[in-house]
């Protein structure tokens, strides 16, 4: 039997391979249901983890999709920025929890931490855009990519030196302790306050975006740069301003992070900064919404695929594969959809 002519053997290989996908998932779905290993208690628990961790994906997702939507480079080192401001913020944190302040003044204190995080992560991304990108704005795409993994070595080793390299426990903050009521579903104060965070810097960036002069000028500028120069836009000014915007939203997901896992440490920059690389090409890199739908969704797969899809094939410790879970996501996307979902393929 003779395959159609219009089907070439790389198609046919890619639908075999959808089919097993579909039904590797219903199977181990339906093994995992039919024992029950876990509670529906259990499984919105981990529902509502995965969207609080999501939320941190989104956050740093957005750094990844704003500067390529103006420059057209992946810049692999904001994790590290990330990273630097959950790190830089643990000491004003120690410093108020050391003086009573974090829980005895916590809405002052906590802003207060965001707001250190948030600023220190935007000072290194401005820093890593003036001298690091901006001399080979015009050089080959490789150039700036090398470029941005020998910043991210440097960012990450400079903290490892100057803050030291072992983890650092974040001050227990007594307002986040407990659960709160949400329609009669409990959830955790510190998850509740990611998700509730996440989605309010969320919607000012896209209100920013949309709804500004400066962001109107960052659309034109990522439209094309040369023809924004000539209408007067000072397109250095606005990639910096896209730079400082990412860094800061980085930032603060750096103390969002910490708050869900109560620790920080020099190396957390890679993972949580590859996952959200794999949520901005999920989303569409590029696209705003799609950085925050695909930064939110690749949380769930996170959190209920390993148990979902793994426990009901007898895998011990399904939880264990995580990252495996992960970065499926991104090989499989960038097979069937390389362009994301909200993605537009590239013009010819």
């Amino acid at each position: 039997m003779r395959r159609p002519s219009n089907l070439s053997l790389v198609d046919v290989i890619l639908w075999a391979l959808r089919v097993a996908i579909v039904v590797g998932v219903a199977v181990g779905t339906f093994a995992t249901l039919s024992t029950t290993r876990l509670s529906g208690d259990q499984w919105r628990d981990l529902l509502i983890f995965g969207i609080s961790q999501g939320s941190v994906y989104a956050l740093i997702a957005l750094g990844y999709t704003l500067v390529y939507g103006v420059l057209f480079m992946i810049n692999f080192a904001h994790g590290d920025v990330f990273m630097f401001g959950g790190m830089t913020a643990f000491f004003v944190a120690d410093y108020l929890s050391d003086n009573g302040i974090l829980n005895s003044s916590p809405f002052i204190a906590v802003p207060l931490i965001l707001l250190v995080g948030a600023i220190s992560s935007t000072v290194v991304a401005i820093l890593l855009e003036r001298i690091a990108y901006r001399p080979l704005r015009r050089a080959p795409r490789l150039v700036p990519l090398i470029t941005a993994i020998g910043a991210s070595l440097f960012i990450a080793n400079s903290v490892r030196g100057l803050y030291g390299d072992g983890v650092k426990a974040y001050p227990r903050i007594d307002l986040f302790q407990g659960t709160i009521d949400f329609f009669g579903i409990p959830i955790l104060k510190s998850h509740a306050t990611v998700i509730v965070a996440a989605v309010v810097m969320m919607a000012a960036l896209y209100w920013f975006v949309e709804k500004t002069r400066t962001g109107r000028a960052m659309r034109a500028v990522s439209e094309d740069k040369d023809t924004a120069a000539l209408m007067g836009i000072d397109v250095d000014r606005i990639i910096s301003v896209t730079f400082a915007i990412g860094g800061a939203l980085a930032g603060a997901a750096g103390v969002l992070y910490a708050i869900v896992y109560n620790q920080v440490i020099w190396s957390m920059g890679f993972l949580p900064g590859i996952k959200a690389f794999t949520a901005a090409v999920l989303g569409g890199i590029g696209n705003i919404f799609g950085a925050m739908l695909g930064g939110v969704a690749l949380g769930i797969l996170e959190s209920l695929a390993p148990t979902l899809l793994l426990a009901g094939f007898g895998i011990p410790s399904p939880n264990q594969l995580r990252d495996v879970v992960a970065f499926s996501v991104l090989v499989l996307v960038l097979i069937f959809r390389p362009y994301g979902i909200f993605g537009r393929p590239e013009s010819k």
